[in-house]
């Protein structure tokens, strides 16, 4: 039976005075001023299971300390594992019971629960906590936008090819295990694709990398053949029992979701290789394992395989919102969606905006002005005249001073809360990562600035 918290808590749970224990000391006071926190936990946690029976397991402030320290101090969990064992600075902060040690699975397990809608509702808590105490106001905010990286490998069209067709290989041969009720033939095609792909990769010469291309979609081809020839008896498979039939659903799935991915990806290699045609990045598949990666290109720059993250700052530092869409939205037309969201936060418009120059149009300083924002300064005028824009010239170089101060904090998020690059899998799992960071983030700057002013 799962609870809350811990009412009683042990005489050892003490913390050091180091720089890092006393950062986890304040930490947990401002947890424990918003004891609130813990109800969407607790919900995730408990939801589709029993709670009235079973172990107790760790209880919701359990789970969530430890996801902040995760991500805080940027271990894995292994190393979050060994950290709660070996450290009584972070055994103290996540209120864990001498001798009573998650081990990694267990840890990933109830992490992994916390949803982003969760994580991004523990962030709205504590952005009011520090409207409350007059820390941050919302008056005077700054926005830049950024790529966070997912965890895959920069592909190409030989290597999707290739990865297609290990795959759905792999898969058949799993689902060989299940009682079918007819037997279904493919080949293995994985060596010769690994074979092209690597001749691909090292010729010089176009002709030949072209042959090379054709001899993968020839294979490619037949792995689809497979595929669709299997699927129909792979789905008639008799099971014993409910989880072995959903573990059958699955594979179905999986054999069904690679199909068509891999037909897209031969379909891109023939436009691209063969008729030398140029295929927009909506259309293109970049990953069969991270789906939803999109194709982030911004002038002049290095191509990105993430998503564009848009995130706003005010004066103490903290983030106070942060935008995740999918595509590569322009930066025009996200600015306005941000404004209305720090309304919906503050219940009312900012009173001044500095952004970067990506956001500038005519469009958008009448829009916000129109909203009741009084100076807007974008970092580069686009056209636009500073009368237009703020109520003086100084102002302007203010605003346009303060607006830099975002890429510190979005360095500080990349470097140290691991935003550089995204490890979880999946959509929500990219949402749960970015909000579950931007939460630990802020919780430091806040604890930095009570022992500033202590």
């Amino acid at each position: 039976m799962r609870i809350k918290r811990q009412d009683q808590l042990n005489l050892f749970h003490t913390l050091g005075k180091n720089e890092i224990a006393k950062e986890l000391f304040e930490i947990s006071m401002i947890l424990d001023a918003n004891p609130q926190l813990l109800d969407c936990v607790y919900a995730d946690l408990t939801k589709d299971h029993r709670n009235d029976t079973g172990a107790t397991g760790m209880t919701a402030e359990q789970v969530l300390r430890a996801a902040i320290l995760k991500q805080y101090r940027q271990l894995n969990y292994r190393e979050l594992a060994f950290h709660l064992e070996d450290s009584k600075a972070f055994r103290a902060f996540t209120r864990l019971e001498m001798g009573n040690y998650p081990g990694s699975s267990a840890l990933q397990d109830n992490i992994i629960k916390l949803s982003s809608a969760t994580w991004q509702e523990i962030h709205k808590i504590i952005i009011r906590a520090t409207s409350a105490a007059g820390i941050e106001t919302g008056r005077k905010i700054r926005t830049d936008a950024t790529a966070v990286l997912c965890a895959i490998l920069e592909p190409s069209d030989s290597s999707l090819l290739r990865d297609g067709v290990r795959i759905i290989t792999r898969w058949l041969h799993r689902a060989e295990r299940f009682r079918l009720p007819a037997k279904y033939t493919y080949a293995d095609h994985r060596r010769v694709m690994k074979k092209r792909f690597t001749e691909i990769l090292n010729s010089k010469k176009a002709d030949i990398r072209v042959a090379a291309y054709k001899e993968q979609i020839k294979y490619a081809n037949r792995v689809c053949g497979y595929a669709q020839t299997a699927l129909p008896i792979i789905e008639k498979a008799s099971c014993k029992t409910p989880e072995e039939q959903a573990t059958l659903d699955k594979l179905v799935a999986k054999i069904k979701n690679a199909h068509g991915l891999l037909l897209r990806v031969i379909d891109q290699t023939e436009r691209r290789v063969i008729k030398n045609e140029s295929v927009p990045s909506g259309d293109k598949v970049t990953s069969f394992f991270e789906t939803h990666t999109d194709i982030i290109v911004k002038k002049n720059r290095e191509t990105n395989f993430g998503h564009k993250v848009v995130f706003a700052s005010g004066s103490s530092n903290l983030i106070l919102d942060c935008l995740m869409e999918r595509g590569n939205p322009a930066d025009t037309e996200q600015f306005m969606t941000m404004l209305e969201r720090q309304q919906e936060m503050y219940g009312r418009m900012p009173r001044q905006v500095a952004s970067d120059g990506g956001y500038a149009s005519k469009d958008n300083l009448g829009k916000a002005k129109q909203a009741g924002v009084k100076d807007v300064s974008f970092s580069k005028k686009r056209g636009l005249a500073i009368e237009d824009m703020v109520k003086s010239a100084w102002v302007y170089k203010q605003l346009k001073n303060f607006r830099a101060g975002i890429e510190a904090n979005i360095s500080v998020l990349k470097r140290a809360f691991g935003l550089r690059r995204c490890n979880w899998s999946g959509w929500e799992g990219f949402q749960q990562y970015i909000w579950s960071s931007i939460v630990s983030y802020n919780l430091l700057v806040l604890a930095r600035l009570k022992l500033k002013t202590a």
